[in-house]
């Protein structure tokens, strides 16, 4: 890595920390831009990074930020350190500014036509994130995987089983299948 692989660490950290709008999974396609583009870690780290992030506690963008950083730092756990408080920072600071200024002006038709216009937005970017993960490292048999999902779909939307029974029955489909 070149000696700047700090400021160019904070530097994408901090835009996908601002930019991140959805919460973690609106935020990883900025984050594969920014990590896998920049060469710190291959697209089937980035596939198996997302995995384990979702299979742990927390937010899977600060969970992602935690690993990369170490990862783009050459192992040391300040670079973990850094990403994960620099990816947490932008949203701290927006949170706290306008939740006092929406607070002030909750009424006002400009804040409502403001959170109108942000929902398709995340819709988007979370649409946009199930697409990135839609490759042949995560589905080796389109058909088995685009019938697990409808299948999980249906059970939880038609028949309302609970969720966790449905990444259960999903994860023994998927152990059968492949």
């Amino acid at each position: 890595m070149t000696g700047n692989i700090w400021l160019r660490l904070i530097w994408a950290y901090l835009k996908i920390g601002f930019f991140g709008f959805g919460g973690g999974y609106a935020m990883l396609s900025l984050i594969d831009k920014e990590v896998v583009q920049n060469g710190w870690i291959t697209e089937q780290m980035f596939t198996d990074i997302v995995a384990i992030s979702q299979m742990t506690p927390g937010p899977i963008g600060i969970n992602s930020a935690t690993y990369i950083g170490y990862v783009a730092t050459g192992g040391n756990v300040l670079g973990s350190l850094l990403a994960t408080l620099v990816v947490v920072l932008p949203s701290f600071l927006l949170v706290l500014f306008t939740a006092h200024l929406i607070h002030r002006h909750r009424d006002s038709v400009f804040i409502k036509g403001m959170f109108l216009g942000l929902r398709p937005v995340v819709v988007g970017l979370i649409a946009s994130a199930a697409l990135l993960l839609m490759n042949r490292d995560n589905f080796s048999d389109y058909t088995w995987s685009i019938g697990i999902c409808v299948a999980t779909f249906c059970f939880v939307h038609f028949t309302k089983l609970h969720p966790i029974y449905a990444i259960i029955l999903a994860g023994i489909a998927g152990y059968l299948i492949y």
